[in-house]
């Protein structure tokens, strides 16, 4: 699965990766905890012949942080906001709650905490713009945008919740749950062409997929790894392929792509099965294999990328044939190759 190369960082792990966009650095360029550090994954001085990066990450700069990174995402703007999150009162030295998700869609960031609150801010403004209070009563750990006005939210009793913000009221707009046990949900990501398709991940290590058009709970549950699904990731342009990765050690592609049943099938250790999701036969752009389920059709192929890991795959992502992740084993891992 490509060529894949390590950097030790010699520092507790890495948490948090978000590749900078490229209008702040050139796409091989990422960054990581807990100091905030700026890695180059590519050196044009070790090119090879094909045009390929043999070198391995190299740090650029970085900065002290206080406190563990829970998430990151870039943004060409220079303002800090002190205190988002609390439990009691904002204006104690004490009493602060950990911010557990971010995201931003320039000029807005929206942030998320074990507080249950939400803050929306501007990249030119000093203020929030606006902030739930009282958004959830249990902790939030992840958000995402769903539309350019509307966000996701999931949180720790399996709870998966739309909020639109032109709507002044504090209420979501809807609310989807897991059937059964509340399992907490810690991370959620949106197919990036088909906005309905959300993708999940729990502290059971179950994917989850939801078509938010209907219903209230996943059309498809998938057994995945065997204990928390810390993060989960569309590729950005080709989102038949999904990358997950988990306190187990392992790191797994998804591929739902159309030829995947010309593929051998990945079968999981101990005896659990391959996950099976179906292709329609018509066009592939209005219906999506993640939303079929007839199991009597092709199989989804899964791969784990790093079978021989044992230490906790904390965060991950990935952008065009480049995947890069973080563990507990205190390295960094770039894998350039990913189609290979």
């Amino acid at each position: 699965h490509g060529d894949v190369s390590a950097k030790f960082c010699s520092r507790r792990s890495a948490d948090a990766l978000r590749p900078l966009p490229p209008r702040l650095q050139s796409p091989d360029v990422f960054a990581t905890d807990n100091r905030i550090s700026i890695w180059s994954s590519g050196d044009l001085g070790n090119a090879g012949l094909n045009g390929e990066y043999h070198g391995e990450p190299r740090l650029l700069c970085d900065i002290q942080h206080n406190g563990d990174v829970m998430d990151m995402q870039t943004l060409s703007a220079n303002h800090r906001w002190e205190k988002a999150h609390y439990h009691v009162d904002q204006d104690t030295s004490c009493g602060g709650a950990a911010c557990t998700g971010v995201v931003c869609s320039n000029p807005e960031i929206v942030t998320v905490g074990e507080d249950g609150r939400i803050n929306l801010f501007r990249a030119d403004q000093k203020d929030a713009v606006r902030t739930i209070d009282n958004a959830d009563s249990s902790t939030l750990h992840a958000v995402t945008f769903l539309r350019t006005t509307e966000i996701l939210t999931v949180n720790s009793i399996g709870q998966l919740k739309i909020w639109d913000l032109r709507h002044q009221r504090n209420e979501p707009s809807q609310i989807f749950s897991l059937a059964g046990d509340r399992v907490p949900l810690h991370c959620v990501d949106r197919h990036p062409n088909q906005q309905h398709i959300v993708a999940t991940g729990g502290q059971d290590g179950m994917l989850s997929i939801w078509d938010i058009r209907q219903g209230t709970m996943p059309v498809s549950l998938l057994n995945a790894h065997e204990a928390e699904m810390w993060e989960v990731h569309f590729h950005p342009s080709d989102p038949d392929h999904l990358f997950t990765c988990s306190e187990d050690g392992s790191l797994w592609h998804w591929d739902a792509s159309t030829n995947v049943s010309e593929k051998p099938s990945f079968l999981h250790q101990g005896g659990r099965s391959t996950a099976y999701l179906s292709h329609s036969t018509i066009n592939q752009s209005v219906v999506s294999a993640w939303l079929s389920n007839d199991p009597t059709k092709d199989r989804m192929e899964i791969t784990n990328l790093i079978p021989n890991q044992t230490l906790s795959v904390n965060s991950l992502d990935v952008l065009g044939p480049c995947l890069v992740y973080g563990t507990d084993t205190e390295a960094i891992y770039v894998n350039r190759q990913l189609f290979a």
